[in-house]
């Protein structure tokens, strides 16, 4: 089997194709057909090295990959009838363990984290969802906001803050969103009720339209500290890196570790289900072939992608550099 992956951490040019043993499944284990995998900024970050204490001592090659869809190939023992050989699945991928992401023909995952894909939706679109409309999903569950309470949402463009943006106007949230007047309209369409300029000092601008401040804020932009005098004496703000602190003002703060819901079979099906009645919107900026995968993180550090980069696996992989 072949895979994308790195022996060495480093910039995009270390990626490279890989002939692996094929994976077979354990207990409760999927194997899938890979069809196409998301390109995420967890995957930069595990190319350079940024996440090895993840893995636990565990010696290279490592795959990235979190976002995988494709056709179920074969169950392990113990798989309920809720997944059948054949079927058009999509899977959150925890890429630190010794079965690895999601960049491969095929891999194994725990059937937990597998769910149908959306009806209606190609395999390159519904890639695109399970972990960043998870990661939302996580972070507007720790923020606990009540219909009617206002949110803000920072990086709202981007693939995490836009799924933040209308998951939390399904929960009947009013949304502050920040964007850059090109993205303003795709904010707007996302659902935010009020839009203001991005920026470093976008807290001075969310307060303007919120004067004692906002009940919760989901940091898509990785503001941190900047982002706090948006909030509410006693709010409550979700970070998608790890950040802890410290907040005055009993201000709570949420890291948010998506890889702990990896297994919550009822989440992850609910998000495709709302991927299929049009709750969520599946956004693909460009394909790619997967042995381009060092091409598509070249992309992705450029930045201005609306949507994702997604590697095509439907079509195999080429010998040489990825």
């Amino acid at each position: 089997m072949r895979a994308v992956g790195v022996r060495e951490f480093g910039g995009p040019e270390v990626l490279r194709v890989l002939e692996l043993p094929d994976p077979e499944p354990a207990k409760d284990e999927v194997l899938i057909r890979v069809h196409a995998a998301a390109v995420n900024p967890t995957d930069t970050m595990l190319r350079t090295g940024a996440t090895v204490a993840r893995f636990n001592g565990r010696q290279p090659p490592y795959v990235p990959g979190m976002d995988a869809a494709g056709v179920v190939e074969r169950l392990g023992s113990g798989v309920d009838d809720r997944l059948r050989v054949g079927q058009r699945v999509i899977a959150l991928v925890v890429p630190y363990g010794p079965r690895g992401g999601a960049y491969a023909e095929r891999i194994v995952v725990p059937a937990a984290s597998v769910v149908p894909a959306p009806e209606g939706a190609d395999f390159p679109a519904a890639a695109t969802l399970l972990m960043n409309a998870m990661t939302a999903r996580v972070a507007l569950n720790l923020l606990a906001l009540r219909p009617g309470q206002t949110l803000a949402v920072t990086g709202a463009a981007g693939a995490f803050g836009g799924y933040a943006v209308q998951l939390a106007k399904a929960d009947g949230l009013r949304v502050i969103a920040d964007a850059a007047p090109a993205d303003e309209g795709l904010v707007r369409a996302l659902g935010a009720d009020e839009v203001v300029a991005r920026g470093d000092d976008v807290a001075d601008r969310i307060r303007k339209l919120a004067p004692n401040g906002v009940d919760g804020l989901a940091d898509g932009a990785v503001l941190h500290h900047l982002a706090l005098p948006a909030i509410a004496d006693g709010g409550q703000l979700a970070v998608v890196r790890g950040w802890s602190g410290p907040a005055d003002r009993d201000i709570t703060v949420h890291p948010v570790v998506v890889a702990n819901s990896a297994a919550d079979t009822a989440a992850l099906d609910r998000l495709a289900r709302q991927a299929e009645d049009g709750t969520l919107t599946l956004r693909v900026a460009r394909v790619l072939p997967a042995a381009e995968a060092a091409e598509a993180h070249r992309q992705l550090a450029a930045g201005g992608i609306r949507g994702r980069l997604v590697l095509d696996l439907a079509t195999g992989l080429a010998d040489g550099p990825a």
